[in-house]
């Protein structure tokens, strides 16, 4: 990350983990409190193929606020629906990121098809604001973003919700409290072993 870093530098760049998840009706399990001897229950029913689909993006440069950008898309199981996020999603959360940051990008990545896509590649080739710079195989310990869906999920632990629409609302305000919390996203980065501070001349 030395060379990238010091490219970020002289470009002026933000240096940006992006990553995806996914959620289902179906909580993840987490320890909870209850009398001893009386488990408690949970019900959830579970039907259904609804869904929903994360691709978080952490924006980060020495000496400004770091932040985190997302985009979610809620798959109802209906007919022609698309299932997930696909490459216009990726390509108008990096246009969006650039609007806001107003500055050179450099994206990491990992191999998802999408992201290595010949339609990823002729977007990155035509904007001379944005690199991209592909994670190893199987290294999700070096992606701060993944942070975010591991704190995103221990806060959604045994959470009964009535369908995907609800599940896609809380999703949506938890990562909007991250937002507001760069030193929570700072701590994803440090979890990682990192170092992004500013070369010396």
């Amino acid at each position: 990350m030395v060379t990238g870093q010091m490219t970020a530098q002289a470009l002026g760049a933000w240096v940006c983990f992006e990553d995806e998840a996914g959620q289902s009706l179906r909580p993840p399990k987490a320890r909870t409190w209850s009398r001893r001897g009386d488990t408690p229950v949970v019900s959830v029913s579970g039907k259904g193929s609804g869904r929903v689909s994360m691709a978080g993006l952490i924006a980060v440069r020495p000496g400004l606020r770091t932040r985190l950008f997302f985009r979610i898309r809620v798959y109802h199981g209906r007919k022609r629906e698309p299932k997930g996020l696909g490459e216009a999603d990726y390509i108008h959360l990096l246009n969006a990121v650039h609007a806001q940051v107003r500055a050179p990008l450099i994206v990491v990545w990992d191999n998802l098809n999408h992201h290595v896509s010949a339609v990823m590649r002729a977007f990155v080739a035509a904007h001379d604001w944005l690199s991209v710079v592909q994670l190893p195989p199987y290294a999700p310990e070096l992606n701060p973003a993944e942070g975010v869906w591991s704190h995103l999920k221990r806060g959604l632990g045994n959470l009964a919700v009535c369908s995907t629409d609800q599940l896609a609302a809380i999703v949506r305000t938890r990562l909007k409290s991250m937002q507001y919390r760069p030193r929570l996203l700072e701590a994803f980065i440090a979890e990682t072993g990192l170092a992004l501070q500013p070369q010396p001349p």
